[in-house]
């Protein structure tokens, strides 16, 4: 019995070795011809495979499974004064947002411009959090635990690069991102409130659950900008990795 499942244990991984060597050191990618009429739709495909791989990790990128999705501080500010409610999450820890699929993508290859949108089922995440300020009339200084539950996530990413030449290859350089997103369903609230008891506690989760959307909307552009800052240094770290021609086929700078 041991030695049956020694000999299928190597046949599968010298069969996965073969796969890979057969497909080529980019296993992960299917290049797309640029003069493909439906190029759009082989790029959207192309996204969701390289996606599929990235869920697992890519060790040759040096790329390990990528959940959770750390975010070190997020800030959020309502209403104004003294004794406007301040509030920091801190050590943000996501789940579920590997699990988007690539629903569109728009490119213009000559200009080196794509816009992706994607969807993202769901989304949890858990952060410490502290407050300070007035909150529906109560104090609300503290801290404690942050958690939400994201249904129904939408994003758009448009990219722009420039081709670079590298040991004598083309490869991107990414040169702008833009990045915007929309949750259509919102739980969210607060636990484990330092300095506070049940009352306080179930009247400040009422409040952020009344306004989950408005809350979301005051975080938006604080969580757009480190969004930002992660998504760029990904893509930036494939594009050093990856020549252009193993992207795209066809072009002149192949």
């Amino acid at each position: 019995m041991l030695k049956l499942v020694l000999t299928v244990g190597i046949f599968v991984l010298t069969g996965e070795n073969f796969v890979r060597g057969q497909r080529g050191e980019f296993y992960y990618i299917k290049p797309c011809h640029k003069h493909d009429p439906n190029v759009n739709k082989c790029l959207q495909k192309a996204a969701n495979y390289l996606l599929a791989h990235l869920r697992r990790g890519i060790p040759e990128l040096n790329l390990t499974p990528p959940e959770p999705i750390t975010i070190d501080e997020i800030g959020l500010a309502l209403g104004s004064g003294p004794d406007g409610y301040r509030a920091t999450f801190r050590d943000i820890k996501a789940y579920g947002i590997s699990n988007l699929t690539i629903t569109a993508v728009r490119s213009d290859i000559p200009t080196c411009q794509f816009q992706l949108s994607f969807a993202v089922p769901k989304i949890s995440a858990r952060a410490q959090f502290e407050s300070s300020g007035i909150l529906i009339l109560v104090p609300a200084s503290g801290g404690g635990d942050y958690w939400g539950e994201y249904g129904g996530a939408r994003a758009k990413v448009y990219v722009k690069c420039v081709p670079v030449q590298k040991h004598g290859r083309t490869y991107l350089k990414l040169e702008q991102m833009k990045f915007d997103f929309s949750v259509k369903d919102i739980k969210m609230g607060v636990e484990n409130v330092h300095n506070s008891n049940s009352i306080i506690q179930a009247a400040l989760n009422l409040f952020i659950n009344t306004n989950a959307h408005d809350i979301v909307k005051e975080m938006k552009p604080d969580l757009i900008k480190k969004l930002l800052m992660l998504i760029s240094n990904f893509v930036q770290g494939l594009f050093d990795n990856i020549p252009y021609d193993q992207w795209i086929i066809g072009d002149d700078y192949n």
